[in-house]
């Protein structure tokens, strides 16, 4: 018995000699960070006007900025919801949460979801502590979560179950709260209603923002939370040098935008802008016709009249999508094409080019391979050969997710299939990357375009990026 690896790569597969496995594994290219990924074919030739949001796109945010929102929500919870005091012994968990996620409400459970609505098994916490396979399966009946209890909206759901997914960023701290404080209620045995921590939690994060605590923190210490200002500025310039249109639209308000941009481009930023939208409380924005835009000053004072044309220079508030189309100076068609910026993706990038990855999700599409061949043959022996692989294969499926997050894995995908993150963000941008700053390597006429990737009937060879070759011998020799 034996398998061979390159390099002196070798790792102990316990089967009979009656069947030889060679596996090579030959260099793989690795990915660059700053790519700009497609979903869908998009020419920058056709493309003459820009549209960005503020937070996370043209400003970035350090570490400090989630501590900052989970500490003042936890003390929201104390000060204005009667919480337990004891809940300030707990602090920010940066590592704990990734995005995508979906909380279950009524049963106060933290989980990631895959692309056809199955949970993703070792990835459900109650808490701070994971919750074993068979009471989530329990509870399930099964790991698959259907439809109907999957919206996005509290209470609206014919069983009475509801799943709220965690889609932006700033959902980070109020993923990592709603932990914390159930941690703490079972800790010490106090009995709560979940539907009300989550309302409560939900209100505390939305305080952070609404009331401005958050806004004013970050304008007193702008070094301290604003990162990457140099590369936006780059982007924006590159922009403009070519001809190309610009406007802004964010759920912020203007005075925090204002102090964000001068710091980021300059106290000229207006001038790069066709138009400015604040406070456009995204997503109803895109969907809602009964806000019509108002004009902002510079001092911040809501003005009475009617917009009967977005001009430059000014500065608006709310509207919806359909007014903006309707009265923007801008020669805007059909088709709007879409980019999404994931900063997670750098890091995930990096390690998926690290050889231990490589070696790892190679060898585990291997064990795959070398099953799906061999459990077509009923002998006991071929059986037990496939009966020990299929154990190997099950234990290396968590050490796939472990090395993004020890929690809940990776943001684009489960075991094997695409998360429910993944496929919102393949339904909805037509290209995605890291940050806004991978449009520096690209020129303006690049076309991208989506890898052709084979439907499950398309082809029986695997992905030949992987060039992956098993040569299975039935005979009694074997490789040393």
């Amino acid at each position: 018995e034996g398998t061979y690896f390159p390099d002196n790569d070798r790792r102990s597969i316990h089967y009979p000699a009656y069947y030889t496995a060679v596996y090579l594994i030959p260099d793989i290219a690795s990915t660059d960070p700053d790519t700009i990924f497609a979903n869908n074919e998009i020419s920058l030739r056709d493309i003459e006007i820009y549209g960005f949001d503020y937070d996370y796109t043209l400003a970035f945010y350090s570490k400090h900025l989630h501590t900052l929102i989970f500490n003042i929500a936890r003390d929201i919870l104390i000060t204005q919801h009667r919480y337990p005091e004891g809940l300030r012994e707990y602090e920010y968990i940066a590592d704990f949460a990734v995005r995508g996620l979906h909380y279950d409400v009524q049963k106060a459970l933290l989980m990631k979801i895959d692309a056809f609505h199955y949970i993703q098994l070792g990835t459900v916490y109650r808490g701070l502590n994971p919750v074993p396979d068979q009471e989530v399966i329990a509870m399930y009946e099964g790991s698959h979560v259907p439809l109907d209890i999957m919206s996005d909206f509290y209470g609206k759901s014919s069983q009475g179950h509801t799943m709220k997914q965690f889609m932006d960023i700033f959902s980070l701290p109020e993923m990592t709260l709603l932990s914390c404080v159930n941690d703490f209620f079972m800790r010490h045995n106090i009995d709560y209603e979940p539907v009300h921590l989550y309302k409560d939690v939900k209100e505390a994060i939305r305080d952070v923002h609404v009331k401005g605590i958050m806004y004013r923190a970050v304008e007193a210490d702008i070094d301290k939370y604003i990162c990457y200002g140099e590369e936006s500025h780059a982007v924006l310039k590159k922009l403009s040098e070519h001809g190309k249109k610009m406007f802004l639209i964010t759920n912020s308000p203007f005075d925090f935008v204002n102090r964000g941009m001068s710091y980021i481009v300059g106290k000229d930023w207006r001038d790069l802008f066709d138009i400015v939208i604040v406070q456009a409380d995204k997503p109803s924005f895109f969907n809602d016709r009964r806000k019509p835009f108002r004009q902002v000053t510079d001092k911040g004072a809501l003005l009475w009249d009617r917009i009967h044309k977005l001009e430059k220079g000014n500065i608006y508030k709310q509207g919806n999508l359909y007014e903006f189309l309707d009265l923007a100076d801008l020669t805007l068609k059909h088709g709007w094409r879409t980019g999404a910026i994931i900063p997670e993706l750098r890091k995930e990038i990096k390690i998926m080019n690290t050889e231990q990855y490589v070696h790892m999700t190679t060898w585990l599409q291997a064990l795959t391979g070398l099953i799906e061949q061999m459990q077509v043959h009923p002998d006991p022996v071929s059986q037990a050969v496939v009966h020990e692989w299929i154990k190997e294969r099950e234990a290396m499926k968590p050490q796939t997710k472990d090395i993004f997050n020890a929690q809940f894995g990776s943001l684009f995908r489960t075991y094997h299939n695409p998360t429910y993150f993944s496929r919102r963000l393949a339904r909805f941008a037509d290209i995605y990357m890291a940050s806004i700053s991978c449009l520096l390597d690209y020129d303006f006429k690049h076309t991208f375009f989506p890898r052709r990737s084979p439907l499950q009937h398309e082809s029986t060879f695997w992905p030949q990026h992987l060039s992956l070759f098993l040569i299975i011998h039935l005979r009694q020799n074997y490789i040393v």
